[in-house]
């Protein structure tokens, strides 16, 4: 059942962040492409915003792609993680823990749960 269990939260994780990337990087699933991401991410410090539109929409994608799949979950894991660092040091930190203020709740469920299942491994069903 564990493995089962650890599945379930990969696919479900993974194609979450396989959507936020297509945000960034299609303007796919409501997003803003890589142009308006960018101009967002300027708008709270994040320089060059475009520059870095792609590169957390790319993390996202692949460290999606990769969680999800179970494949290199330590470095699926890694590349999420990554960018939940950066989304509470920069945009949510400041509003304290709670979603309802927009605070880093989320994003640190996130971080725990990527780093919890990267420590104990991604479970028989998975491609690695």
């Amino acid at each position: 059942m564990m493995d089962l269990g650890l599945l379930l939260i990969r696919i479900v994780i993974g194609l979450l962040f396989v959507g936020h990337g297509a945000q960034k990087l299609f303007g796919w699933f409501g997003g803003y492409g890589p142009k308006g991401t960018g101009g967002w991410m300027e708008s709270v410090g994040i320089k060059p915003g475009v520059a870095m539109a792609v590169v957390s929409g790319l993390m996202e994608l692949v460290g999606g792609l990769l969680f999800g799949a179970g494949l290199l979950t330590t470095v699926g894991a890694v590349l999420i993680a990554l960018t939940m660092l950066g989304a509470i040091a920069k945009v949510h930190g400041k509003n304290g823990i709670w979603s309802t203020a927009n605070g880093y709740e989320y994003p640190l469920v996130v971080l725990v749960v990527v780093i919890g299942v990267a420590l104990v491994g991604a479970g028989s069903y998975s491609i690695g």
